[in-house]
């Protein structure tokens, strides 16, 4: 404990230096500096669970150069490093069966920076990255101590509390379509979708009537969030996720009884037809147009056109730049310089061109090559083989409720990398987050014991 006692004796010098200097009501932001470094020290994942409770309002701190989130992060990092120096936390804790993917796409990433057509361009995509990257590592490092249903509450509660302020009040609003704090409705259906089996989870463990309809109203908020935001590719995310969800718990059904049926029907009865009048139409028109790319029929929806342009010009990329793509970050640049650039420019400026290409796989092939790509795809098809795993495992050894919480993880987790076909947001926190998690849930879930059957 001799170097923490240092680091303490430092931060109340520069407590003292403050009082002495200039700016003496900086003192008192040392001092809770120096509680919040104590407190993660003793228990570093309480730093992980406030980065996760933070994601959905980084939006406040967008335009500052130091935010809470940031100076959390890079806190926790620094502490992590010390207890990893002074052995502390045993280096075993970084063993990952992701890691000879990530560091094969970690360094055909740096062949392709080198290879770059703007050098400042992907240097400021590896930068976002990083952050990324170093949210892996510190999962590795405290999930095992990490506390899921708490994981689970906080994720919840942060993105239904941001459904509640861009359902009542359009300052949330892009457009009229919710886009919470993020100034992004389809990033915002993406917490939606990541957030609602968590809600749902809740929901199934809840220990009385009170919690469950809490968790029930959190989830009714979030949903209702999701038709704020107009968001077709959330709908049929959120699709397939409750649909794997409901044949995990199919057999829960033979315990349903003819009573419990009525009580079911009526309640579909009242919630369908609400449900059917306080979605917008504009979304209804929205999901409706989806049925013209199944008919063949030319789509009249800008929002799908650019999308098709977005396919055609990352094709050519990845045909002109097969093995090393055009340099992280540089689709814009070669979208800007297309008649699709100004042909589907919403505000006609020219930032307006540069567009990124919504859709994370296709921006990742292109911009980094095929191989690159690959290693990509294979680290998160790993990530859901581990939960996948982890699900078997507990199962295996008795324990069904263990097994629900990977279901609903791997339900989170499924969101999020089909999402990806929808936006570009290759070093969102909660994917890498989730992409360690899978690993130490695997590996807890592989070394606990069997449960012993009483005769």
């Amino acid at each position: 404990m001799i170097f923490p006692l240092s680091i303490v004796s430092l931060l109340g010098l520069v407590c003292l230096g403050f009082l002495a200097s200039p700016y003496p009501y900086l003192a008192p932001g040392a001092v809770l500096g120096l509680v919040g470094v104590a407190v993660l020290y003793r228990r570093p994942t309480w730093g992980l669970l406030g980065i996760v409770a933070i994601v959905p309002f980084e939006g406040l701190f967008k335009d500052n150069a130091f935010s809470g989130s940031k100076f959390l992060g890079a806190s926790l990092a620094l502490i992590l490093m010390l207890q990893l120096a002074i052995r502390q936390l045993p280096a075993e804790r970084l063993r990952s069966n992701i890691w000879h993917l990530l560091v094969g796409f970690m360094l055909l990433y740096l062949l392709s920076l080198l290879n770059t057509d703007n050098m400042g361009i992907s240097l400021g995509h590896l930068r976002e990255l990083s952050v990324g990257l170093i949210l892996f590592v510190i999962t590795l490092l405290v999930a095992r101590e990490l506390n899921l249903d708490m994981f689970a509450r906080l994720v919840a509660v942060s993105v239904a509390v941001t459904c509640a302020m861009a359902m009542f009040s359009t300052k949330y609003q892009d457009a009229g379509r919710a886009s919470g704090l993020l100034k992004d409705p389809n990033n915002f259906a993406l917490l939606i979708a990541f957030a609602v089996p968590m809600a749902l989870l809740l929901v199934v463990r809840s220990p009385n009537l009170l919690h469950r309809l809490f968790w029930g109203g959190c989830t009714l908020m979030l949903l209702g969030g999701m038709t704020k935001t107009d968001s077709r590719s959330g709908l049929v995310v959120l699709f397939l996720s409750l649909s794997i969800g409901a044949w995990h718990y199919r057999a829960q059904l033979p315990r349903i009884r003819p009573r419990h049926l009525g009580f079911a029907m009526l309640g579909l009865a009242i919630v369908i037809p609400l449900a059917i009048y306080a979605m917008p139409a504009g979304y209804v028109e929205r999901i409706q147009s989806l049925s013209i790319l199944s008919s063949g029929a030319k789509s009249q929806d800008p929002s799908l056109g650019r999308r098709a342009s977005y396919i055609v010009v990352g094709s050519g990329m990845i045909a002109e730049n097969p093995l090393l793509g055009t340099g992280p970050g540089t689709f814009p640049l070669h979208y800007a310089i297309t008649g699709y650039a100004k042909a589907f420019s919403i505000k006609g400026e020219t930032e307006d061109l540069y567009r990124r290409a919504h859709n994370t796989y296709l921006e990742i092939f292109s911009e980094l090559g095929i191989p690159a790509g690959l290693m990509f795809v294979g680290m998160l098809a790993l990530g859901l083989y581990n939960l996948m795993r982890a699900r078997r495992a507990w199962l295996l050894r008795g324990d069904g409720a263990q097994a629900n919480v990977m279901t609903h993880l791997g339900m989170s987790f499924l969101s999020l990398t089909l999402f990806l076909m929808f936006l570009s947001a290759p070093n969102h926190k909660y994917l890498w987050i989730m992409l360690a998690m899978t690993c130490v849930l695997r590996m807890k879930a592989e070394e606990a014991p069997h449960k012993e059957v009483r005769a």
